[in-house]
Parts: structure tokens; sequence; C-alpha cells
């Protein structure tokens, strides 16, 4: 079992997505064909609305709403035992309710996972993106974190 924290796994399809990251842009995969246009995550290659192969990544703002949250009791790895409590959300996008994005949520890009009181979490609270590096078991990936809004 590993000590550190678990890596996101950088694919052909959801590459863009980390690229993006990257550079502090939440983009979101989308159906180019012609009257389509549905957004889709996670990534793929084909669209699951016109079966189109055509796609690209449209700029989201980076806003959305807690749409769950866990606190897990006990912590499974030893490295997330270590920061505990910390909790994992799930976060609706403002302007593209149907894609959610698992993550967590922070005091500051580069905050601890433990860094927010989980008593302060509720169901539909605003969340702003983040962006850190993933870690040093992940090196040039940059993950997505989130920020109450007050």
């Amino acid at each position: 079992m590993s000590d550190s924290l678990l890596s996101p796994v950088v694919d052909e399809d959801g590459a863009p997505f980390w690229e993006y990251a990257a550079l502090g842009e939440l983009r979101v995969q989308a159906c180019a064909a012609p009257g389509c246009g549905e957004l889709r995550f996670p990534p793929r290659p084909c669209c699951p609305h016109c079966q189109s192969f055509a796609s690209e990544w449209r700029p989201m703002s980076g806003r959305g709403r807690i749409w769950s949250y866990v606190v897990p009791h006990p912590p499974l790895l030893p490295a997330y035992a270590e920061q505990a409590p910390y909790n994992a959300v799930v976060v609706e996008l403002a302007e593209a309710p149907k894609i959610r994005l698992a993550g967590n949520v922070v005091s500051g890009p580069d905050a601890a996972l433990n860094s927010v009181d989980p008593g302060r979490l509720r169901i539909g609270a605003a969340v702003k993106a983040v962006f850190c590096p993933a870690g040093p078991d992940a090196p040039g990936v940059t993950v997505v974190r989130w920020l109450l809004e007050r």
C-alpha cells in the first residue's frame, strides 16, 4: 500500500482537461457537431447524445455548488489518515448542472485536505475552483480543488 495521496490517471481522452488545469483553467469537453453542443464529463471520444466524434473544450467559470460530500471515517489509506478529518465533495458546475466533478474543499490552493472544518460544509454551498499541484507522485499534474465562497 502506498503512503501517498491518490494521483489522477491522465488518459488520451482526458489529457486536455489536465493541460487546461495546469494553466489554471477549468474546461469541459463538448460535442462540436452542428446542432448538438452537449457538454460531457468524464471526457470520451464519442458524444453520447449524437454519436459524433467531433469535440472541443469549453471554458467554465469555475463556480459551482456542493452537490454531495462525505467526511471519511476512517480514512482507508495511510496518507489520508494523516490528514483526517478531510472532505471529499461532488460539485455541480454553475453553468452545466449535469456536470459534476469530485474533489476537496480547501482553504487555499496550497492548503492541506484538512484545512476546512467539515462542519462548514453544506449541500448547495457555493464554491469556486482553485488549482494546485497533485503532488510528488504526479509531477506536472494540476488538480482542481474548491474554495467555499463567502
